[in-house]
């Protein structure tokens, strides 16, 4: 059996005003009468793909998908350095996913996201519970301080030569202000008015997630999945990741993790690749532990972009809810 569903295209689509100027792109493809879920697109800032449409069962499910704000289809483009981001925060995001749960006439919804998607997905099933039916989450972050060094440091001792070029192409960058000054080096190159300054910072950021990414087992992996993408999206990408990063996407830290409880009645199942250098296992084995409720399950031949048998392993999550 395929992971994947057959294609599907949207019945519906539109453009929701959610305030501060900003507008957030959404469609909505499957069953009408179907089980509610929510895709949250990770990054920040990667926008949501067609791909994930196939992960869900159209006959079952009412699939919802959009572009949170600043990139994919939503305006103001982040990739445009004159575009505010004083108003792209995580706490945005989570009024944004409640206002579109509202706007679509949605009791409880599924959620469905990883990496930066599953912080957010945590972000907004704590603070609502009561609209979460269930949660599937593959490659699971919560975005803590330690695990963003991790990403942008830690991860360095496997790649030396390509940290060191990572951290020396913003010079400038406060040594005192340790990693959330690199990051926030970048955030200020890429709203810098040159374009020549914002492409440079851009390919080197991308450059570094790729090497992260470049040990991945899967054959079937991109070999440049940051790099490859088209510049304006790259651009977003790396604008809004970086704005985020270097305030630690504005969450106390440990708050998903040490707050889990409030996830009591919701069940969930986190798929983590036993090997993701980009957000390794420990952070999905901590929250397992602390949501009752929820189940984890290890991928033995996955990384971060997963494998055909984590696939696998999401199909069979999804089908499962598609009936409670």
């Amino acid at each position: 059996m395929s992971a994947l569903h057959p294609p599907v295209e949207p019945y519906d689509e539109g453009m929701l005003d959610v305030g501060d100027g900003h507008r957030i792109h959404w469609e909505v493809c499957g069953n009408p009468d179907g089980k509610p879920a929510l895709v949250v697109h990770g990054g920040p800032g990667s926008g949501c793909g067609t791909l994930v449409r196939r992960r869900f069962d159209p006959d079952r499910y009412k699939v919802v998908l959009f572009d949170q704000r600043g990139c994919g289809r939503s305006t103001p483009h982040a990739a445009d350095p004159s575009a505010d981001l004083s108003c792209n925060t995580t706490g945005h995001l989570i009024a944004d996913m409640e206002l579109l749960r509202q706007h679509l006439r949605i009791q409880r919804w599924l959620l469905f996201g990883g990496s930066w998607g599953s912080t957010l997905i945590l972000a907004y099933a704590q603070q609502h519970p009561d609209r979460v039916s269930e949660i599937v989450i593959p490659a699971v972050t919560t975005t803590r301080r330690s695990e963003i060094d991790w990403l942008y440091r830690g991860a360095g001792r496997f790649f030396p030569e390509e940290w060191h070029r990572f951290r020396e192409a913003v010079p400038e960058a406060d040594p005192d202000a340790g990693l959330p000054g690199v990051l926030a080096a970048y955030a200020r190159r890429m709203e810098h008015p040159d374009p020549v300054v914002r492409a440079a910072a851009a390919d080197e950021w991308c450059a570094w997630e790729d090497t992260v990414l470049s040990m991945e087992p899967s054959p079937s992996a991109p070999s440049k999945p940051f790099g490859d993408r088209p510049s304006a999206a790259r651009h977003a990408l790396v604008r809004i990741a970086a704005h985020y990063f270097s305030h630690g996407a504005w969450l106390e830290e440990g708050q998903l993790i040490r707050d889990a409880g409030r996830l009591a009645g919701i069940p969930g199942v986190l798929i983590h690749g036993r090997f993701d250098l980009g957000g390794p296992l420990g952070t999905a084995w901590e929250l397992a532990r602390a949501w009752p409720g929820s189940r984890l399950v290890v991928v033995e031949d996955a990384g971060h972009l997963g494998s055909d048998a984590m696939g696998g392993e999401i199909r069979t999550a999804l089908d499962d809810f598609a009936t409670t």
